[in-house]
């Protein structure tokens, strides 16, 4: 079934922050939680292990969503974080849990995971605090504007992250391409970007709201990395078990790229 493109004014109306959380209950077992694990381990992994080269003063989140598992290991390597979202709702979402207000969502378990993958270290409370105080600001961000933080002017940053945001916000390969060169410019050269997502996959439910998805694969993600100006360091693909009944999306994978943004000569 082809799924009509969910564009900006249908996230602003319709995404529901506390339904796609519920993506993210951890410890239930699920196919879900195996793609939790595959990608907490890869920013583990690119964040706090040797050569420990993905690491600066700022970094930038793309279209945070009402998440803050991205950023968990992150935290350790940067000293001062800006998070971003298209829609209002995943502002005062995330807020919320900044804040520590009642009703946040409870991501103990993923932090809990998280300090055990990074070698107990740090408790899980220790952990919270740290993330909260590192993300200074959370903005409005628009991939499609050539500035996708207008009217604010960042300074560069030595590293992007973004996940699940920009397949989702991109009707066709060119507004991706367009998208990815947008984000770019936010990048110092020399700058890292983690970027992940899913493969092969057309829509995925929020609550009972179906949301559009651009399909991708490996060869055009590479292409348009490359034409953009990133070198890929890394490329870790998890594939979706066939098996698995599930509505909520018709992805085959997810993906985890490292890639550096080429310094111009």
């Amino acid at each position: 079934i082809m799924t009509e493109f969910t564009g900006g004014d249908v996230y602003q109306a319709e995404f529901d922050p506390k339904a796609f959380l519920e993506y993210f209950k951890f410890g239930e077992d699920t196919w879900r939680d195996d793609f939790l694990i595959f990608i907490l381990k890869q920013y583990c992994k690119t964040f706090t292990s040797e050569p420990g080269d993905v690491k600066g003063n700022t970094l930038i989140d793309i279209g945070s969503g009402p998440n803050i598992h991205q950023l968990l290991s992150a935290c350790e390597s940067f000293k001062e974080i800006v998070a971003s979202d298209y829609t209002y709702r995943n502002h005062r979402e995330l807020e919320k849990w900044l804040k520590n207000e009642p009703g946040a969502f409870d991501w103990t378990p993923v932090v809990k995971y998280v300090c055990e993958l990074e070698g107990n270290r740090q408790k899980e409370a220790e952990k919270e605090a740290k993330l909260r105080k590192t993300i200074k600001r959370v903005l409005k961000c628009d991939v499609h504007k050539s500035n996708p933080m207008d009217p604010i002017i960042l300074p560069l940053a030595d590293c992007l992250i973004s996940s699940l945001c920009l397949e989702a916000a991109s009707k066709d390969q060119n507004t991706y391409r367009l998208a990815l060169k947008n984000i770019s410019s936010l990048l110092k050269p020399g700058g890292h970007l983690v970027l992940s997502g899913d493969l092969g996959c057309s829509f995925f439910m929020v609550g009972p709201k179906r949301f559009s998805c651009l399909v991708l694969g490996e060869e055009f993600l590479r292409e348009a990395l490359s034409e953009t100006g990133f070198r890929i360091q890394e490329f870790e693909v998890l594939f979706r078990d066939d098996n698995v009944i599930d509505d909520s999306s018709d992805f085959s994978g997810m993906y985890f790229i490292l890639a550096r943004k080429e310094e111009v000569v």
